[in-house]
């Protein structure tokens, strides 16, 4: 069939397509027809010739209008299926290359109206299904769609393995006013290595990750990889139960971990063959792991996020990734991720003016910079990036099962004055330092997570006085805004006030004694978590058995007393690893926990598993105590017993189950023993018993305490009618109950 020369290229857009700064080069390149036939036209740089196989007849040779563009007009009555014949030339010893393939320009777009849609109205509750690489069948082609959200740009173009790193002849479309660009490459599939040319405004090209990326290279190595998910669940039974999981009910024991450094070395697969038995052996009902997803700095923890859909390459696949979590949920482990979208950092091939202008910072440079880390804060108003945002809170509960996400450094999302000072921000719509975007931006992540993904907790790091935190989204509370919808806060107040008093020498202790009495002022004013994280173990901090006074012995049972005293405290309870075993070395993401001090030819390992052996205990006392977390945010299932012993340094309270079933916590901070230590308790019942003493000689303390069970006398002390006399060991916490 004869080929006729097709009509030049406009120039001005002749220019544009070959420079990566044409809007629709689907309107020039493929297959369209024209007066006297139809007019074919490819754009193959480095080509020797394109041909058109029809399925009729002969191969058909385009016409070279150079610089990679073949065109011409065939006499045919409408557009028929075709393939491309491309021929290369020779490299220098090879043979030439033909490669056979569908012209991706002769395809309609592959994503439709109803997600552009959404997309645009800021509402894609999945956006991850729409923006990003997907790997699928598109109008009987087996290849990848790609698609990004780049609305200032003027072109983009799609650079990768697979065309050489040159984007010249992979331009994309830009499908209208909702900002996206789309290209559905045919042959290309999961393991291809990809990135977006994007042009800017002023004609300057920039080489970006895909910000949808659902899996990266590992760092230092930057760009995106395609991806589809194999992994077969088989935590059926757990998502069944997650359902109907109520946390403010219900036992919940973290163990914080930073995967990079609990195992130094190992993959996801291999921490999955470990992390699940320990944890389990321990008592602990959830991990929650430190930023997961892709970070180009390791020792940023993965608090500076470049890629939020993508697992961490440094330890195998985003499937990989999936088998760690079954691992757990088959142990009877829940799992909690560290969210970060309060921040992201500047690097020029992540998100910081994708597309040549702010996008997902906002336009005011002095708002956008980030006062404490240098980096850059969301424009938590432009609906599509707080879609995508929310829809990454969606993304990991869904397509992870992940059971809780912990949001990094909320305070610093929730006031515009947040490390500023006078003259360095702006206030809102009504003169106050709330940002009102993130306080919205916030409520609908949490409200769509709930809805989405029911028995899903999500827990704020948030260190003010914020009212509301944990309130629900709908319920206003005195300055009008509503709750921000969160299941738990962490207790930031407890952490510094407590630490503050254990870190003194007893003697001392007296003068402090309301740090520890406090938090039970505002116990009830949000839902809590009690948080010994990362972060206290780190920066000249020391780990928590080193903040203690006194000698090693004194330490160590300063340490187990804290602990006992924070497990049966009102609110969950965190606790970050290598603190589970007194580890007397701060925390470094270089070499993790020193777990050589467990081991049996240590001359002190039988003091650390002493407290490792504690932590397990508590763990197991307080999953079978129903008065240690049912009532956690109900002020009737507390009952202080003395908080006034400031002289002798001891604590006593009660915690109660729904039917009043009560048990005792007494702890004494002071070095020495007190005995016939008299203890109001209820008047039934008449026998009270040892249920954990943080003196045990198993736990490496002195063995002091009340082996037999105490008779309840009715003698009247602290307003009640009865009391009993208990043995107060030193530097210790004991928990008693009816017997």
């Amino acid at each position: 069939m004869p080929v006729g020369p097709a009509e030049a290229l406009d120039r001005a857009e002749r220019r544009r397509l070959l420079d990566g700064a044409h809007h629709d080069p689907h309107r020039l390149l493929g297959a369209h027809p024209v007066p006297g036939g139809v007019r074919f036209r490819a754009l193959r740089p480095t080509a020797r010739s394109v041909r058109l196989l029809l399925p009729d007849g002969a191969p058909a040779e385009l016409h070279d209008e150079g610089e990679g563009l073949f065109a011409g007009v065939l006499p045919l009555s409408g557009v028929p299926e075709y393939r491309l014949q491309v021929d290369y030339p020779a490299a220098e010893g090879a043979d030439p290359v033909v490669l056979e393939t569908t012209d991706p320009y002769g395809l309609l777009p592959a994503l439709g109206d109803f997600d552009l849609h959404l997309i645009r109205e800021g509402r894609h509750e999945q956006l991850w299904r729409a923006l990003g690489a997907h790997p699928m069948t598109h109008q009987g082609v087996a290849g990848t769609r790609f698609t990004v959200w780049a609305p200032n740009a003027r072109g983009v173009r799609l650079v990768g393995d697979f065309n050489y790193w040159d984007g010249t002849g992979s331009p994309m479309r830009s499908l209208g006013a909702s900002g996206v660009w789309e290209l559905f490459l045919p042959g290309v599939g999961a393991g291809a290595l990809y990135k977006f040319e994007v042009v800017a405004a002023d004609g300057s090209p920039s080489l970006r990750a895909d910000p949808m990326a659902r899996a990266a290279q590992c760092p230092p190595e930057t760009a995106s990889v395609v991806t589809e998910a194999r992994h077969r669940w088989g935590d059926g039974e757990w998502m069944a139960r997650r359902a109907s999981f109520q946390p403010h009910r219900s036992p919940m024991s973290v163990y914080e971990v930073h995967l990079g450094s609990w195992r130094p070395g190992l993959s996801y697969r291999e921490i999955a063959e470990q992390l699940p038995a320990y944890v389990r052996e321990l008592g602990f009902t959830h991990v929650e792991l430190m930023p997961v997803a892709e970070h180009p700095f390791g020792g940023s923890w993965g608090y500076q996020v470049t890629s939020y859909y993508a697992p961490t390459a440094r330890f195998g696949s985003p499937d990989d990734f999936r088998y760690l979590v079954d691992a757990l949920h088959r142990a009877g482990i829940g799992v909690i991720l560290d969210w970060v979208p309060a921040h992201f950092p500047r690097d020029d091939w992540a998100l910081a003016r994708f597309d040549g202008t702010p996008l997902y910072e906002p336009v005011d440079p002095a708002r956008a910079e980030h006062p404490d880390w240098g980096t850059l804060e969301f424009d938590y108003g432009r609906p599509e990036v707080r879609n995508f945002l929310v829809a990454n809170a969606v993304y990991w509960c869904e397509e992870f099962h992940v059971d809780g996400l912990r949001v990094d450094a909320v305070a610093s999302m929730l006031y515009l004055d947040y490390s500023r000072a006078e003259g360095e921000w702006t206030p809102n719509a009504h003169g106050g330092r709330e940002n009102l975007d993130a306080v919205a931006f916030l409520q609908e992540t949490n409200a769509t997570v709930y809805r989405r993904c029911p028995g899903v907790v999500t827990i704020a790091e948030e260190s003010t006085a914020w009212d509301g935190v944990t309130r629900a989204t709908h319920h206003r509370g005195p300055g009008g805004l509503g709750g921000l919808g969160f299941g738990l806060k962490w207790n930031m107040g407890w952490m510094h006030d407590s630490l503050g008093y254990l870190s003194r020498d007893p003697v001392h202790r007296r003068h402090h004694h309301h740090e520890m009495t406090f938090s039970m002022v505002y116990a009830y004013s949000e839902n809590y978590l009690l948080p010994i994280s990362h972060d206290e173990v780190v920066h000249g901090k020391r780990a928590l058995v080193s903040k203690m006074p006194g000698d090693w012995w004194q330490r160590r049972a300063n340490h187990r007393a804290y602990l006992a005293f924070m497990w049966a405290h009102p609110g969950k309870q965190l606790l970050f690893m290598g603190q589970e075993f007194a580890q007397g070395a701060e925390w470094s993401e270089g070499h993790g926990p020193d777990w050589w001090l467990l081991d049996e030819t240590y001359p002190a390992a039988a003091d650390h598993r002493g407290v490792r052996d504690l932590v397990r205990d508590l763990n197991l006392r307080y999953a079978e105590l129903p008065a240690l977390w049912e009532r956690d945010t109900e002020p009737d299932g507390f009952g202080w017993v003395d908080c006034h012993a400031a002289e002798e340094n001891v604590l006593a309270f009660l915690r109660y189950d729904r039917f009043g079933n009560p048990l005792l916590c007494v702890s004494n901070f002071s070095p020495v023993v007190r005995h016939d230590y008299r203890l109001a308790v209820p008047a039934a019942p008449d026998r009270w018993r040892e249920l954990l003493n943080t003196d045990a000689a198993g736990y490496g303390g002195g063995g002091v305490g009340s082996p037999e069970p105490l008779k309840a006398e009715p003698i009247p002390w602290q307003g009640r009618s009865t009391s009993i006399a208990a043995v107060l060991p030193p530097l210790a916490t004991v928990w008693l109950v009816p017997c």
